[in-house]
């Protein structure tokens, strides 16, 4: 990426930047779950205590440090706070396949 670009408008910086996918889905997650934590007024012991956390754990979370969850425990604790998290598979084509995670928004 040179130093002109500029990421297109419905395309996520994340996605942009050419990340190993992985870690741009464990961040997609983890920054919907700090949006819904603040959303519901929880504090971060009252939002680790509902995901089954600990607060040290959604701390680090929250600083962009997530080596030491899953992608798995990332999706059970939107789950828990509310979220349903769907996992579609699209049609086989040529080629290698692609991971990402797209957001249902609701008006």
């Amino acid at each position: 990426m040179n130093a002109g670009h500029i990421t297109p408008p419905g395309v996520s910086v994340l996605d942009d930047l050419g990340l190993n996918s992985g870690f741009v889905i464990k961040a997609k997650l983890a920054i919907r779950i700090q949006k819904t934590v603040e959303e519901l007024g929880l504090n971060q012991r009252e939002a680790a205590r509902q995901m089954g956390i600990s607060q040290p754990k959604l701390s680090q979370l929250t600083r962009g440090k997530f080596d030491g969850l899953s992608q798995a425990k990332l999706e059970e604790c939107l789950v828990a706070l509310g979220h349903d998290v769907i996992i579609n598979i699209g049609p086989r084509h040529a080629g290698i396949g692609d991971r990402r995670v797209e957001e249902l928004l609701v008006a």
